[in-house]
């Protein structure tokens, strides 16, 4: 079995903050009890958070059942908007991928609501490139679990985890596999593995 490259999406593959601004400005509009306004800073901020985790974040002092009506509402949004609009993607992704594919075989795993990886997948016609994906808002788990459910689910024994935050990092040691840092993302890491300062780099690390 191929070596098996496993990645985050927010920060790693694309960036959606800019869509997501107006997205949460409309949602915001909807619930008067929401006064605050999104910005592209919060929003970068919120990247690599599980929805509830953003609910938290955003309305500290709401019921956890207001947050997440608020959170849920963005969600379905933001997936149908990205499906049909896509965000933007990285320069050098899909080449990237079309490298890699030869020699590994290529996943997803990110702490998006259900339906988000699968937008990516169908606004860039992505499909070709992945053999599976997995989703915190499908299966309600961490990063760290839902990287090794992917494992498991696939037989794969050998892998490496890319993303661009210090959760990514932790859920890649949760995983028991190295991590690489996309350093060009929306966040820091620790002690990575390996360091990566453009998505086209992988095309010369030794995966």
């Amino acid at each position: 079995m191929s070596k098996a490259v496993i990645f985050d999406l927010d920060g790693t593959l694309w960036d959606a903050t800019g869509c997501s601004v107006d997205i949460w400005n409309r949602v915001f509009d909807k619930h008067e009890e929401v006064s605050i306004r999104m910005t592209k800073e919060m929003s970068a901020g919120l990247m690599g958070k599980t929805m509830p985790e953003i609910g938290e974040a955003l309305f500290p002092d709401m019921t956890e059942d207001m947050r997440m009506k608020i959170v849920d509402d963005f969600g379905d949004e933001e997936v149908k908007y990205l499906t049909e609009h896509g965000a933007v993607l990285f320069e050098g992704v899909e080449k990237t991928l079309a490298k890699l594919e030869i020699d590994h075989d290529l996943y997803i795993v990110s702490n998006c609501q259900d339906g988000y990886v699968p937008a990516f997948l169908h606004a860039h016609k992505m499909e070709k490139f992945f053999k599976d994906i997995e989703m915190s808002g499908r299966t309600g788990m961490d990063k760290g679990s839902n990287i090794r459910l992917l494992m498991e689910r696939n037989g794969i024994n050998e892998a490496v985890y890319i993303g661009d935050t210090e959760g990514d990092e932790k859920a890649a040691r949760a995983a028991g596999i190295p991590f690489i840092w996309a350093s060009y993302g929306f966040g820091k890491a620790a002690a990575p593995d390996v360091v990566i300062t453009s998505i086209t780099d992988l095309a010369n690390c030794q995966l």
